[in-house]
């Protein structure tokens, strides 16, 4: 008897091979290669006509609006028919929450929202549904295998289908479990032709791993056309939905959320929930980031104690560790604050992340404030980057971070030379950090 062919897979990155190795060739990754069975050999197809590409015709399809403005702006605008979507997010964040109230507003528009369940009974979707409203016209399928959801979606042809979760989908022509790389990768392929062919505008619904990243070969993220990431505390009550990836549309786009006994809420201005302070507070700046097309007013909140070990600390939420250590450096060297035998702690408010450079100065300055015991300025602003030698370069889209700064009552801002505005802002420019410091903090009795 023919002994049955296997293949090893890695975990992380999907490379396969017909022996074990215990590195991954493709991502060095150690003891990440698991044994599956091979997929029957497909059968020879017929070759197709070739298309010269002056002839193809690109008619823009309209974007089906998901109800939820904050979804639509993540998206660039909605949903591109026959699109792949993959949600990524830790378990209890709200992405079955999310999806089906959006699939109501789907079905509510008169277009048909299919939702195919694999983790829950259609029962248990339904005690969902009731608490959130608004779901009647949302039809539901209770299947995991493969095939029978690629039929289904073939007959019926749905305007909009969410598959919870892409992990609980099996082919029987595969030896492997469910949720394996193998399984993973032939249901992530096998609804991309049927999104393509059908035109069914198709979102996956994918765990994540310890790391945060999604769970399954790389290969996935890589097969569909837009991965959006669905952060957030499960103690807290906002989160975050970010794209890694879009073909149609910007990757810098957020959206706020927040959770309440309704469901999800969008928050339209996160700006007056996140740059909320307290006058006379020491340790505390106000940032203006740039997320996608949107100013955000962020709050950055610093603590500078002392310590008795030989490595001081420098710990950061929300920012970029290596930014962190190089903005204390440069602090040190260039503004004169003694950090050499301080822990230095930085806390983006709101569970928010910063990844631009723009808001490295009030970063500096809430590390200042807490150094020196001297509050920033009540109602001040700050961005910029701050460069090795102490300077201050301007931020991107200065004028558009002052506007919105103008619109939230802010009356005045700190930022480098060359950020001006024709708002009604007062724009404190500085040339290097030092002097933004003696510019934003509050003189302190007896200095």
């Amino acid at each position: 008897m023919a002994k049955a062919a296997v293949q090893f897979a890695c975990t992380e990155c999907g490379y396969s091979a017909g022996r074990w190795f215990g590195k991954c060739p493709g991502c060095n990754a150690f003891g990440s290669l698991i044994e599956e069975a091979a997929a029957a050999s497909a059968s020879r197809s017929a070759a197709k006509p070739l298309l010269k590409l002056v002839d193809v015709s690109a008619v823009e399809a309209e974007r089906i609006s998901t109800g939820v403005p904050e979804l639509d702006r993540v998206l660039g605008g909605g949903l591109v028919p026959a699109s792949l979507v993959l949600v990524g997010g830790e378990p209890g964040v709200g992405k079955s929450t999310l999806l089906l109230m959006a699939l109501g507003a789907v079905a509510a528009s008169g277009r048909r929202a299919l939702l195919v369940t694999g983790e829950e009974s259609t029962a248990q979707v339904k005690l969902r549904a009731a608490r959130l409203g608004g779901t009647d016209g949302i039809e539901i399928l209770a299947e995991t295998e493969l095939d029978t959801v690629c039929a289904t979606l073939e007959r019926e042809r749905p305007d909009v289908c969410v598959i919870d979760s892409v992990q609980t989908l099996y082919a029987n022509d595969l030896g492997s479990a469910p949720g394996s790389v193998g399984q993973v990768r032939e249901a992530a392929g096998r609804l991309l032709r049927v999104a393509k062919e059908f035109g069914v505008a198709t979102i996956l619904v994918g765990h994540v791993t310890k790391d945060g990243a999604v769970a399954g070969p790389r290969v996935l993220e890589h097969l569909v056309d837009c991965v959006l990431q669905f952060e957030g505390d499960r103690y807290h009550a906002h989160r975050i939905l970010r794209a890694v990836k879009n073909r149609f549309g910007s990757t810098n786009e957020i959206g706020v959320f927040e959770m309440t006994g309704q469901g999800l809420v969008g928050v339209p201005d996160p700006s007056e929930l996140f740059g909320r302070t307290h006058a006379g507070e020491v340790g505390a700046a106000v940032a203006c980031a740039l997320e996608g097309t949107r100013p955000l007013l962020l709050e950055i909140q610093s603590l500078v104690a002392p310590t008795d070990l030989a490595m001081p600390r420098r710990v950061g939420t929300g920012v970029d560790p290596k930014r962190l250590a190089m903005i204390v450096a440069v602090c040190s060297r260039h503004a004169g604050l003694a950090l050499g035998s301080a822990d230095v702690f930085v806390n983006v408010a709101g569970g928010m992340r910063i990844d631009e450079p723009g808001a490295d100065l009030a970063i500096a300055l809430a590390i200042a404030s807490a150094a020196r015991g001297a509050p920033v300025r009540d109602g001040l602003v700050a961005f910029g980057e701050i460069g090795l030698t102490g300077r201050l370069r301007v931020a991107a889209q200065a004028e558009r971070r002052l506007e919105e700064c103008a619109k939230l009552g802010v009356t005045a801002a700190v930022a480098p030379t060359g950020s001006r505005s024709r708002s009604a802002i007062a724009v404190y420019e500085t040339e290097t950090l030092r002097d933004a410091m003696r510019v934003a903090l509050e003189r302190v009795s007896g200095e």
